[in-house]
């Protein structure tokens, strides 16, 4: 009925006990539990914008970082740390 995951299986499980606790009750009415964990991006140029957003972001942090080491460390030399 549902994956091994506990976020796919507990809204299995509370659907099913719901709708049991339902029927011991003698009610017409039904329950229905869906999971989305992940909020969906209704279109693909959206997702590819936040892609190269994210990318460009990354190359930049990337770019950015052994400099940052190369001047910690003549820092240290001239301190003599």
């Amino acid at each position: 009925m549902c994956s091994a995951e506990p976020i796919n299986c507990f809204p299995m499980l509370m659907n099913i006990l719901s709708n049991t606790f339902l029927r011991l009750f003698n009610s017409t009415a039904r329950i229905r539990v869906w999971s989305d964990p992940f909020p969906s991006i209704p279109s693909p140029e959206l997702k590819g914008d936040i892609f190269f957003i994210c990318l460009s972001y990354m190359l930049i942090l990337a770019a950015g970082l052994p400099p940052h080491f190369a001047v910690s460390s003549m820092e240290d030399y001239k301190v003599k740390t």
